[in-house]
Formats: C-alpha cells, structure tokens, sequence
C-alpha cells in the first residue's frame, strides 16, 4: 500500500473558504484503479497559518503514480491554481509505502514492498 499526503499552509482567515473548494470539487478517484480511500485532514493553528493535508491511500506506488499521468488527475486538478491565493505557498507533497498494517479487528500484517 501506498499513502500520499500533500500539506497546505492556509492563511488565517481563509479556512472555510479552501474548505469549499475541496467540498465542492468533482472527484473521479473512486475510478482510478488501485485507489483504496481519501481524507482532508485539518491540522492545527499556527500563527499564520492552518495546517490541511489531503491523505489518499492505494494498493501500490504504482497505481498512485499511473493516476498521476491520467486524464482524470488532469481534471481534478484543472482548478488547483485558484486556490493558491488561500495558501501560503505551494503544497508539499510526501509519500509512504506502508510497512504495516492494523485492523480495529486486531489483525496485523507486515507488508513489503512488492504488494
């Protein structure tokens, strides 16, 4: 599995309105092979900023990277440059292969790098 996680800084003020672009933005990853699940997560407060980071896991590195040469990310991120005045600079994006994995049922995997 693979989690891709992109942070943004928002500036104080413009919270609820970076909130509706996500809210109201067309989403097609539920078509994308090997998607599994995304979250929009709101973080803390810092003194300029609120932290966000949008969290999307897959079954492989290579199923994120094929959706990221798609017409489908194209699209979903057609409208990305209207936000930026919300932000404080670009999104810093950061990947991670999940090594294990825990279930509420208890069960534990120990995943390696070829699933």
């Amino acid at each position: 599995m693979f989690i891709a996680m992109n942070r943004f800084k928002v500036a104080i003020g413009s919270e609820k309105e970076f909130e509706q672009v996500w809210f109201t933005r067309e989403i097609n990853l539920h078509k994308e092979p090997g998607f599994i699940s995304f979250q929009m997560l709101r973080g803390p407060v810092r003194d300029d900023h609120v932290l966000y980071s949008s969290h999307t896991l897959w079954n492989s590195v290579a199923d994120f990277e094929a959706w990221t040469k798609s017409e489908s990310f194209r699209k979903s991120h057609s409208g990305a440059g209207s936000s930026k005045k919300l932000t404080l600079g670009h999104p810093e994006f950061e990947g991670f292969e999940v090594i294990q994995d825990v279930q509420s049922d208890g069960t534990a995997r120990i995943l390696d790098a070829a699933e």
